[in-house]
């Protein structure tokens, strides 16, 4: 079902957003918050002490008091109303910047598992640790912004891939995890937020000598995403419906313009698309010095804004509400969505601990006063285990060869270990990441950057510990004492550099190439290659060792063209960003004592021309057109044939498995998928999110060791739908031993065989046949049925 893309363009074009011009609010009306969705309770308390509270009391709430916290951002405090400051800190893939916690796989490893139990053990130990220090609110996780429309843009690795609708598996088991420990999760950055590059006005930032990245233009614009009515509902608001089905407290707006309006002052998004139609019942903050004005971001639906300071919001929202451009309704809604999750999850109770670390420095004491500020709790537990285990099933075997050589490692003599990515910096674990104290972008070209295990940015976080590749292997030889190993940690070889590695290669039985790619926020990807000469040194290996075998250490998709059909190269690993205990989790899948069961959450090209560019022209008004519409990765592939590497959702496995028995029950009517006079929820309307058909399929492993396959299933809209030819509506993980057989279920939902129609402004059901297709990726389909819409 190929897709003619002028049709597919014509009528995806939304009648309300199909322009750049920005939206206009006229009708100054806001969706008041009601509760809905279990926080009925929580929502009268909220409204109880609002009533109470002067307006300066309100506007303190609302507005983040600058660099005077202890936090990257907190509230103002009533404290005759034991309303304490709320601490707002980063994350995802740990707590920035503090010492004696967790640095977890990021979002894209965590993606890579397929593994919704896993996912949501993840969310819980984060959650613990954030608690633990203290902090309310945790910034965090992406859910959608980015979703990955651009392959390079910088924050991509933050999030969970680049389908909706397994980023919004994976976010809302995260946030479920995260809120079980009361701390209040935030779902970023609301909306279209694909790139770095023209991300903010001004724009000046490290760069570390990119072409994209937050360049030196004195733009007075941001970029602005202009996005189809039909595209934001279908990619990018169904990650956000998910985490807010999750029970999510909070949503951050973001740095870009939307259809030609700064996204934190855009009425269209955040009123109607966010607290309307998804029934948004929590709080809405800006990014870091994303508010632009007073009256009209506060109309258009922002309620906190941070980091403060008295910009924006402070003594000119009091003055609004004073003389009335600002109503006082609005005023009292802000401050009731702020304290309602607050209420809900149990932070009001006496018991909540109080903040212990001071975000701006590592010291125990200041300087001048001899206060305690760090009392540095130590809030790692038992996570290591989560974090890697996590890494193990993240790891993607993207290429093994049979026999005797590739992977797992057998009949082992001598590993030989080529590329600085396997060992430590000689500057420490943290060097490389920016915006931690005593720390820099990793230099381009630098004769050491270690070992890659997270991006650089607001998602990272300080190491306490960092388990590199090569301190792993040893140990392994220390314990098993049946091999030697050698290494050559040299990317960039001058002089005699060059004989050492072909001589250490030739000697060995085994080479491991360590490679990486890194990027981080400010700064967008400028190419697809691996950095640090990657693609010279394993065509260098190889040519010397027939058993290469490449590990890689990246923050997205990395072309291999080079030397990924060489005979000598045996085995491929992508191991993603794999967090602390990044040396022990792939020691487990080199030596077998894990079977690798990752599978690839976006689609690895043959060509850049074949992703979708970062937009880096210097222009003052960037705008960036979403003009592929619904033709996100491997839709795009599909939709104009195109051949890639590695298909989404691929990924080998040490053993086989085959698929038989497709069943599918239930029946679906055509129409409008939402039952008539039903009362919205946070996420959608219930009646989207309930059972249309159960549809399964048997797994069985087939070959000699235990394994995890993760069956996928995509389904095939009728051609009147004008939908890419398959979208993934399902998956489900399953382990099996050797010989052993298990059943694989999908529940299908009514929103997951709809549309969305921009004329009736509502999800639809087309009638027509759907095509069923269950198989181990997006292109590897092992099973093919289909089913009836009348």
């Amino acid at each position: 079902m190929l897709l003619q893309l002028s049709t597919l363009t014509l009528l995806l074009t939304s009648p309300l957003l199909s322009t750049a011009s920005p939206t206009t609010n006229a009708d100054p009306s806001f969706p008041l918050t009601t509760g809905a969705g279990g926080w009925e309770s929580a929502y009268q308390q909220a409204l109880a002490l609002v009533a109470q509270m002067s307006t300066p009391e309100k506007v303190n709430l609302t507005t983040g008091i600058g660099s005077r916290g202890r936090c990257e951002g907190n509230t103002g405090s009533i404290p005759r109303l034991g309303i304490p400051e709320l601490c707002f800190q980063d994350g995802p893939a740990g707590i920035r910047p503090t010492d004696f916690n967790s640095v977890f796989p990021a979002g894209i490893t965590a993606a890579s598992t397929w593994d919704r139990e896993l996912l949501l053990q993840r969310g819980l130990a984060l959650g613990a640790e954030w608690r633990g220090k203290g902090i309310n609110v945790a910034l965090a996780p992406v859910t959608g912004g980015p979703l990955g429309r651009n392959a390079a843009g910088g924050r991509f690795w933050e999030g969970f891939g680049a389908d909706p609708y397994l980023h919004g598996a994976a976010a809302y088991e995260t946030i479920i995890g995260w809120q079980s420990n009361g701390v209040i999760a935030t779902a970023k950055h609301w909306i279209a937020y694909e790139q770095e590059t023209w991300r903010n006005t001004n724009s000046g930032g490290p760069g570390a000598g990119y072409p994209f990245t937050l360049t030196n233009f004195n733009n007075t614009h941001t970029l602005s995403s202009n996005v189809s009515d039909r595209t934001m509902h279908e990619l990018y608001m169904w990650p956000f419906a998910e985490a807010l089905r999750a029970g999510a407290g909070a949503v951050m707006c973001s740095y870009n313009r939307i259809n030609g309006t700064q996204a934190c002052e855009d009425p269209y998004s955040l009123n109607h698309l966010l607290k309307t139609e998804l029934d948004f019942q929590g709080f809405v903050m800006s990014d870091w010095g994303a508010t632009y004005s007073t009256i009209p971001a506060v109309l258009a639906g922002e309620d906190v804004e941070m980091p403060g300071g008295d910009q924006w919001f402070g003594q000119g929202l009091i003055e609004s509400v004073n003389n009335g451009s600002v109503p006082e309704t609005r005023l009292n809604d802000m401050v009731t969505r702020l304290l309602t999750p607050w209420i809900f999850l149990g932070q009001n109770n006496g018991s909540y601990p109080e903040t212990n670390y001071n975000g701006n420095t590592l010291e125990t004491y200041n300087a001048t006063t001899g206060e305690v500020i760090n009392e540095h709790v130590n809030v790692q537990d038992d996570h290591a285990v989560i974090i890697k285990k996590v890494a193990e099933e993240g790891t993607i075997l993207l290429k093994n060869t049979d026999g005797d050589r590739g992977l797992p490692l057998t009949n082992v003599k001598k590993i030989a270990v080529f590329g600085t990515d396997a060992g430590a910096n000689p500057k420490g674990p943290n060097y490389c990441q920016q915006w931690i104290p005593g720390s820099q972008l990793c230099p381009v070209g630098a004769s050491n950057n270690g070992t890659q295990a997270v991006g650089w940015g607001s998602g990272a976080s300080l190491f306490p510990y960092l388990v590199d590749p090569l301190a792993a292997i040893n140990e392994r030889a220390s314990q098993d004492q049946t091999f030697d190993v050698e290494w050559v940690l040299e990317d960039w070889p001058v002089g005699d550099s060059w004989a050492t590695i072909n001589a250490t290669a030739h000697r060995a039985t085994h080479c491991l190439v360590f490679v990486q790619a890194r990027s981080g926020e400010d700064s967008d990807r400028q190419n697809f290659t691996l950095w640090d000469n990657g693609d010279n040194l394993v065509n260098t290996v190889a040519a010397n060792c027939p058993n290469t075998i490449v590990v890689e250490h990246v923050v997205g998709p990395v072309l291999m063209e080079e030397w990924v059909e060489n005979e000598n190269v045996t085995a491929i690993l992508n191991a993603h960003l794999p967090g602390q205990e990044s040396g022990n989790s792939l020691v487990s899948v080199l030596f077998g004592d894990v079977n690798p069961s990752g599978k690839l959450p976006y689609t690895i090209a043959k060509s850049a021309d074949d992703y979708i560019p970062i937009f880096g022209e210097y222009v003052n008004d960037p705008q960036v057109y979403f003009s592929e519409e619904l033709l996100l990765d491997y839709r795009r592939f599909d939709a104009l044939n195109i051949t890639p590497r590695y298909e989404f959702g691929f990924g080998l496995s040490y053993t086989t498995f085959s698929y038989s028995d497709l069943t599918i029950l239930g029946s679906v009517s055509s129409g409008p998928a939402v039952t008539p006079g039903e009362q919205n929820a946070p996420g959608g309307f219930p009646s989207l999110f309930s059972t249309a058909l159960n549809i399964s399929a048997t797994v069985a492993n087939t070959g000699n060791c235990t394994g995890a396959e993760v069956a996928q299933l995509y389904l095939g809209f009728p051609a009147s739908a004008n939908e890419p030819p398959r979208v993934l509506r399902g998956f489900d993980k399953i382990s099996l031993c050797a010989g052993e057989s298990g059943q694989v279920t999908f529940s299908v939902t009514k929103k997951d065989v709809s549309i969305w129609d921009v004329y009736s402004q509502s999800w639809q059901i087309v009638q027509g046949t759907y095509d069923v297709y269950v198989g181990a990726s997006s292109r590897d389909i092992k099973l093919v049925s289909s089913f009836e819409v009348a």
